[in-house]
């Protein structure tokens, strides 16, 4: 079966039969009567393309321009092909206008939608140069960034996303580890396969074990019937266990079994299950510290350490916050109806003079309010949050971020304002060379001691 994927949202039967036989063997078809049964598909899989069939929109087209809007957002190369009638409803021929597809009106031929996906597939083939390998079926090249640690870090990572190994990923709360993840398995030979996240912090911890592994009828008092495990559910697909860091010893002890023998048994069973799935894991929390105080075993630890990727936080790679906020001003400016004229440069200084405790997920929340409250089409610093404004850390959950940002609060004196200036020197010449203690040392004109005590006062990786 082709491993490209379309997505056709439409109650057609004349479109539906024909364009799938149309597209046998090129593609793989998956139909969804409703932009809600459609938008619940982009939960499990990042479709190559979408053909929204809005020609029999009853509510004005809101719930396809929802489907539009939450699908370039969610999987921003997916090519999206809309269907209207020639009268196109208001909130449709807006996205044609702002969004990036392809709009066909009136009475359609099934030869040519599947044409588009079809010439979509071929000019897809027929670009070599972005794909990790030439049997992953997918590309790291979502991912934009100016700063070169990160960078090479992608790099690295678009090779390991392409082999069937166990990825970890340690980063702050909202660096980007989900964003990875997916990426991880888009670029895989694995990407039309289910894609599961499992927040291991979110559920309570004597449910965890049932989570990931399933259990049977009558395993404890609340199982009323067997219920399918994670590992079992995803089959070859990928799972992200994300805050890996909270699961207890035995929890520990099956999951390095899973890894290293791929084996597994519900809770409550005798039956060895095989599992088929890859596995990514995250942590907010570095792993060694937790092995020395006895909370994580050594012999998981050294087995995930093998291909770990530490994410920069954006208060270390800031060249990348004024991409990122564009970025995310014309995502948000399109998908809530504002027209933008004009963005006022303070804005921008205002984003660079904040720390992020909440990296980019607080950045792209900060610009959707910011783009909200525009009223007359010019995007300023006064759109921004008084904490922003202020540089001062907004309230973190993460107790290690927290930590981190204890100086953060805005301190006036001679003192401060020097170290905040040397922070922001010696990780700006570390970028320069490529995290060289020895050349920054010689750029900057001290000793590599030095050098390595001011990074561990700064925090600087």
């Amino acid at each position: 079966m082709s491993s490209w994927i379309v997505l056709l949202m439409s109650t057609d039967a004349t479109l539906i039969g024909p364009l799938g036989h149309q597209l046998e063997g090129h593609a793989h078809v998956i139909v969804a009567p409703t932009p809600a049964a459609a938008g619940l598909q982009l939960a499990t899989i990042r479709p190559d393309s979408l053909i929204v069939d809005a020609r029999r929109a009853f509510d004005g087209g809101h719930a396809a321009a929802r489907l539009i809007d939450q699908t370039a957002a969610l999987s921003p190369t997916t090519e999206i092909v809309m269907l209207t009638d020639p009268l196109c409803p208001e909130p449709l021929e807006r996205r044609a206008a702002c969004g990036r597809l392809v709009h066909l009106r009136g009475d359609v031929r099934v030869e040519a939608v599947s044409e588009l996906a079809r010439s979509r597939q071929r000019a897809t083939a027929a670009v070599p140069e972005n794909s990790v390998d030439a049997n992953s079926g997918g590309s790291m090249s979502r991912i934009e960034t100016k700063s070169p640690t990160l960078q090479r870090m992608l790099d690295d990572l678009a090779v390991a996303a392409a082999h069937d190994v166990t990825i970890l990923l340690i980063g702050e709360t909202g660096s980007g580890k989900t964003f990875l993840s997916r990426q991880i398995h888009d670029a895989s030979p694995r990407r039309a396969l289910p894609f599961l996240h499992v927040a291991c912090g979110a559920l309570p911890r004597e449910l965890i074990e049932s989570e990931l592994f399933g259990h049977v009828r009558g395993a404890f008092t609340s199982a009323h019937a067997d219920k399918e495990g994670k590992f079992q559910a995803a089959g070859g697909g990928t799972i992200l266990l994300d805050e890996i860091d909270v699961l207890g010893p035995e929890q520990q002890v099956k999951l390095l079994r899973v890894i290293e023998a791929r084996e597994f048994e519900p809770v409550g069973s005798n039956r060895t299950l095989r599992s088929q799935a890859r596995l990514v894991v995250a942590s907010n929390l570095e792993l060694q510290p937790l092995v020395e105080t006895g909370r994580f075993r050594p012999d998981l630890y050294y087995r995930l350490n093998m291909l770990k990727f530490d994410l920069p936080p954006l208060r270390a790679r800031r060249v990348d916050i004024v991409p990122l906020a564009e970025r995310f001003i014309d995502r948000f400016a399109a998908q809530h109806g504002v027209a933008l004229r004009q963005v006022d440069g303070g804005l921008y200084e205002a984003l660079l003079s904040y720390p992020w405790p909440g990296n980019v997920r607080e950045l792209e929340h900060v610009i959707q309010r910011a783009v909200i409250y525009c009223r007359n089409g010019v995007l300023t610093r006064e759109q921004l949050p008084a904490h922003i404004l202020l540089g001062e850390a907004g309230p973190v959950n993460d107790a290690s971020v927290r930590l981190t940002f204890e100086s953060a609060v805005p301190d006036h004196s001679l003192e401060a304002q020097v170290a905040l200036t040397e922070k922001d020197l010696i990780a700006a010449a570390l970028a320069r060379n490529d995290s060289s203690r020895t050349q920054t040392a010689r750029e900057l004109g001290i000793s590599r001691v030095t050098l390595y005590n001011k990074m561990k006062r700064y925090a600087l990786k």
